[in-house]
């Protein structure tokens, strides 16, 4: 469930991917359960496509990776994480946000337009 600039984030490469990256990353925390992150899927795809070089975007599925999203606090999803310097900058929860309102949310978490 990702398109081609979408990476797949785990528990065992989150601190390499995520944390020590050295650009800003979007996690977008799902569950092929959650019909509202199957619904988000395809605008995350989209924005990893866009922001292909700028932004780092990819998915945590929580079911196959329970330990990153507990140790985050995360208590429902979607969830979407927004690190920059190895550092949690950002959280939106829910999906109902265009691809514009996603843009501005990075920006403003980010200190920069994407």
């Amino acid at each position: 469930m990702a398109g081609s600039n979408t990476r797949e984030f785990t528990d065992a490469n989150f601190q390499d991917e995520v944390l020590k990256s050295d650009l800003p990353v979007v996690v977008d925390l799902w569950a092929d359960w959650c019909a509202p992150c199957r619904a988000l899927a395809p605008t995350i795809d989209a924005l990893a496509d866009e922001l292909a070089g700028t932004v780092t975007i990819g998915k945590m599925d929580i079911t196959a990776n329970p330990q990153t999203p507990s140790s985050m606090g995360v208590t429902a999803i979607p969830t979407i994480l927004l690190f920059q310097g190895g550092k949690e900058v950002g959280r939106i929860v829910g999906s109902g946000k265009t691809p514009d309102d996603f843009k501005k949310e990075f920006a403003k978490a980010f200190g920069v337009q994407v």
